[in-house]
């Protein structure tokens, strides 16, 4: 018996899938996959004990024998949805493309599945009887999200397909789609599916917060702007520039922390030594990472009441940054303030997606939304007290996420909209053009700090 029924946009062609023993009918998806009646029709027409979907507009190819082993998986895990590594075509060059297990974490719309889907049918139908709302874009991902609650997914970490690669894009450029404010219609579907999932999973958590005392504690400044630097010779000195020029009604100071550069950046940072509200650490030849590197400075005793977030390749908008930060922290009455950004090249022409807003970021579903984005925005504001007990992972990447996670699960997140800060993409960004396996592990750990924050916050109300 043919246990496969697969589904094929129009004009893709079918030889990949003609002559295959476990496909029992190949039929064309009738709309886009983001739209709840594409999803609901597929599951209404399908028979066979499986469902195959594949959402890439590009040919499929498939390697020899792959349904058979995704089949044989199924059989084994019993999982409701599977999805498999697979090689890109580029050009006139094969790329091996992994992808990466998924995890309870594992929340955001864009999670690469590749395109080729294999659902177990009972759960298709099943979850797709549960899909309520009427999506144009977040249906697959609504899908997806139910098919998890009651279902497994797995991760066949072995070569089965081709696909045709269209997005030739570096992973630098790539890194803001998820909040780019073209696709801000999208972006409210997608929170809607995933606050739905995180209420059905019990990771929901209500628009209440605990208050914070912002008088707790007597400290030598106001605010510090901390700016972590390693190899950053063509970059820092505009970074403190920038720092050291602001506006405030109130002392502040700015600490650099330099983790072993060898670049010259150092010689850099001693022509500013001159200006007293500099603070210079030089960090020993241990690990420490940019979460480290936090760490080191908001446990300084000069680190002021707000610890305020400068990276070392980017400046402030103005001069005002570091007022403005103060005065939301006194209005708002929160422990951590988010605000907005642009991004631009080195030489500070604006680049796409332009303004960055981070609206997922409100009062009344921040936290629970936080859950899906792949960032926090920026720049980034903290209140030293609370910091001091929580401290910042010691890594080089997704610290201040981890952080922003555990801040947002009891206490608010301020907002300031104004643009406070160039953010420029440039090729030595640590994240300018990374390998798919460093994406990878990137993605990785972030979708591991989501499970970690999501089984906290179930623990937390059970």
């Amino acid at each position: 018996m043919k246990r496969i029924h697969a589904f094929l946009p129009e004009g893709i062609g079918a030889k990949a899938l003609e002559g295959q023993w476990e496909i029992d009918k190949i039929s064309v998806i009738g709309g886009p996959l983001g739209e709840t009646s594409t999803i609901k029709a597929i599951a209404g027409e399908t028979r066979a004990e499986f469902t195959l979907i594949y959402t890439k507009s590009t040919e499929l190819s498939m390697v020899h024998y792959a349904l058979e082993r995704m089949l044989q998986i199924a059989d084994d895990t019993g999982a409701s949805l599977l999805y498999a590594d697979h090689f890109l075509q580029k050009a006139d060059e094969l790329t091996p493309a992994p992808v990466i297990d998924y995890q309870k974490g594992s929340l955001r719309d864009d999670f690469d599945f590749g395109g080729l889907l294999l659902y177990r049918t009972s759960a298709l139908k099943e979850a797709s009887a549960r899909m309520e709302k009427d999506y144009h874009f977040a249906a697959l991902y609504d899908l997806r999200l139910k098919v998890s609650q009651k279902g497994r997914i797995e991760h066949i970490g072995e070569y089965l397909y081709y696909e045709i690669e269209t997005d030739l894009r570096s992973s630098g450029e790539k890194l803001f789609d998820y909040v780019d404010p073209r696709n801000r219609a999208s972006q409210i579907e997608m929170e809607d599916a995933v606050t739905e999932h995180l209420k059905a999973i019990g990771g929901y958590l209500e628009p209440v917060f605990r208050t914070i005392d912002l008088d707790e504690g007597e400290f030598p400044v106001e605010a510090s702007v901390v700016i972590p630097c390693k190899n950053r010779v063509k970059t820092i000195a505009d970074a403190l520039k920038s720092a050291l020029s602001q506006k405030t009604s109130f002392p502040y100071n700015v600490i650099v922390v330099d983790d072993n550069s060898e670049d010259g950046t150092v010689d850099v940072i001693k022509n500013f030594l001159g200006d007293p509200k500099l603070v210079y650490i030089a960090q020993d030849p241990t690990w420490h990472a940019i979460g480290g590197n936090w760490n080191a400075a908001i446990h300084h005793p000069l680190c002021g009441r707000y610890a305020l977030q400068l990276d070392s390749d980017d400046i402030y908008k103005d001069e005002n940054t570091v007022q403005k930060f103060v005065d939301a922290f006194r209005a708002q009455r929160c422990a951590m303030v988010v605000g907005c950004y642009e991004i631009t090249d080195f030489d500070l022409n604006p680049l796409p997606p332009g303004v960055v807003e981070h609206r997922e970021w409100t009062p009344e579903n921040g936290r629970n939304n936080a859950l899906r984005v792949n960032g926090l925005g920026a720049p980034r504001g903290f209140y030293v007290p609370l910091l001091r007990s929580l401290n910042f992972p010691t890594t080089k990447y997704g610290e201040d996420y981890a952080v922003g996670l555990r801040i947002s699960r009891e206490y608010q997140i301020g907002r300031i909209w104004d643009v406070l800060y160039t953010c420029r993409r440039w090729g030595g960004n640590s994240d300018g053009n990374l390998s798919i396996e460093k994406v990878n592990a990137n993605n990785y750990y972030k979708d591991r700090i989501r499970t970690w924050e999501l089984e906290a916050r179930i623990a937390k109300k059970m």
